[in-house]
């Protein structure tokens, strides 16, 4: 049994990152999203296995082909994880400012 990816690993990459980004706009088959890169289409493929393994795109079926699109409940996962820092150093800003505060009435 293979160990599932972790998604922060697979997101680490650029060029996941930037196919994320490709989906975000459109669902596209893995010939349209290799055209955006240097890359041969095996490793373009490679990356989208990863991110479909992490559950970060989804399949479609359409006819003939299979589109990939973004999944949006994975991307949620990741930013409300996000969120727990954003408000730590929002915290960890605005007690920085109330001490900058107090030095500058301080001088005066």
């Amino acid at each position: 049994m293979q160990a599932r990816r972790d998604i922060f690993q697979a997101i680490a990459d650029p060029t996941r990152r930037t196919i994320l980004t490709l989906l975000a706009v459109r669902a596209m088959t893995p010939g349209a999203i290799a055209e955006n890169f240097d890359s041969t289409r095996q490793t373009i493929s490679k990356h989208i296995q990863i991110l479909t393994e992490c559950q970060l795109v989804k399949q479609e079926q359409q006819g003939r082909e299979i589109y990939y699109k973004l999944n949006a409940k994975k991307i949620d996962e990741i930013d409300k994880w996000l969120e727990q820092f954003k408000k730590l150093l929002e915290t960890q800003f605005n007690q920085l400012d109330d001490v900058l505060l107090k030095l500058k009435k301080q001088k005066k």
